[in-house]
């Protein structure tokens, strides 16, 4: 099971909302009613890409259109453990994989879990989220003074000279940047 993605929505470089597809999709759709000729942006927290969102219609039909689908119970399975959540499910490896997971205390299932729980403990890729803060900064601040030496902060890892640029531009750009850097990976 996974969560909805996080957006933001901008308006110039007012943050006007920040939340599931759905908010953020109602959010520029009232922000393009309110202003139509100020550019809307709507950022994926997690790449810091811009997403383009289907406005059309009236806010009812924008907020259906990306209201979260209904959830549909899994089929009951009845090999292994359905009444504790376990899904059995085929996974292939190299004979070499399976030798080592034979190795492992409490089995492959159970090393598998640990490996996996570790992984997602260890939260988003660093870089993914230098990249992130980079796409949205260019997109909100490319032409914003200062703009290269906020860069140069954000790709050497400095968050102390990255906070110092990012305190002249307006509060919410700032904000965003540092949001991206410091997104969690979505919960499941």
């Amino acid at each position: 099971m996974t969560s909805e993605p996080l957006y933001a929505v901008f308006q110039a470089a007012r943050r006007l909302s920040v939340g599931p597809p759905a908010e953020a999709a109602l959010a520029a759709h009232k922000a393009i009613e309110a202003q139509p000729d100020a550019p809307v942006f709507v950022f994926d927290r997690a790449t810091g890409q811009v997403v383009d969102l289907d406005l059309r219609g009236d806010a009812a039909a924008v907020q259906a259109r990306y209201a979260p689908a209904p959830k549909i119970a899994p089929e009951t399975a009845k090999r292994g453990r359905p009444k504790l959540g376990v899904v059995p499910r085929e996974v292939t490896l190299l004979p070499r994989h399976w030798e080592w997971l034979a190795q492992q205390p409490g089995g492959a299932s159970v090393t598998l879990r640990k490996l996996i729980d570790a992984a997602r403990k260890g939260g988003p890729d660093p870089r993914a989220r230098v990249n992130a803060a980079y796409r949205v900064m260019v997109t909100l601040a490319g032409d914003r003074e200062g703009f290269e030496e906020a860069s140069r902060a954000l790709f050497a890892g400095d968050r102390a000279a990255l906070r110092q640029r990012l305190g002249v531009w307006p509060a919410d750009i700032g904000q965003e940047v540092l949001a991206c850097l410091d997104a969690n990976p979505p919960s499941t």
